[in-house]
């Protein structure tokens, strides 16, 4: 039986290698699929990728399917609303965060035509392959991520530090991380 290299960051959880094996890494160009990334990485700050891959059906439906339209709407009643919702991440802070990004991503659109096209440009319209052997060569954040991050402050996002920046473009494939030994690296370049 042939043995498949993964990443070395991967657990055992069925969740956590379907994610791997199916979606990190993978050049993500849907705006909503775009907005999803961005919404779940700011609710993963200070918690694991796990717990957040274990809640992102209970996201999905709380969060209308990651419409960024209907959320840029969002109300006060809502945000009660949500701030209930045992099934995600009840954090005040994020949960408004959410809203304003939709807000901020919806000035992207108007402006760029498509997150997309903006977001993408960043790495000339292309993934960046890296070509990291272990873990431990893997950055949180980049020079890169840096001036992203400080772009979409600029812009009004809010929950984008470089480190969830980095994560984004990791996980939308805008940057390809898996160590050279896994599987997918070779998939992916």
């Amino acid at each position: 039986m042939k043995t498949i290299h993964r990443c070395e960051w991967l657990t055992d959880d069925p969740l956590m290698i379907k994610y791997h094996d199916k979606e990190w890494g993978k050049p993500v160009h849907s705006d909503r699929k775009l907005f999803e990334f961005l919404l779940l990485e700011s609710f993963q700050a200070g918690l694991s990728w796990s717990t957040i891959l274990k809640k992102r059906e209970n996201f999905q439906k709380a969060f209308d399917n990651f419409n960024f339209n209907k959320i840029a709407g969002y109300d006060k009643r809502k945000i009660n609303s949500l701030l209930k919702d045992e099934g995600i991440i009840r954090n005040r802070l994020k949960i408004e965060s959410v809203i304003n990004n939709a807000k901020a991503f919806l000035k992207v659109r108007k402006e760029f035509g498509t997150f997309d096209k903006y977001i993408w440009s960043f790495v000339n319209y292309k993934p960046v392959n890296n070509k990291y052997k272990t873990l431990n060569e893997i950055p949180a954040r980049t020079e890169l991520s840096d001036l992203i991050s400080k772009d979409l402050k600029k812009r009004g996002f809010k929950f984008v530090g470089s480190a969830i920046v980095y994560a984004h473009m990791q996980a939308t494939g805008m940057v390809n991380d898996h160590t050279t030994d896994c599987f997918r690296y070779k998939d992916l370049h």
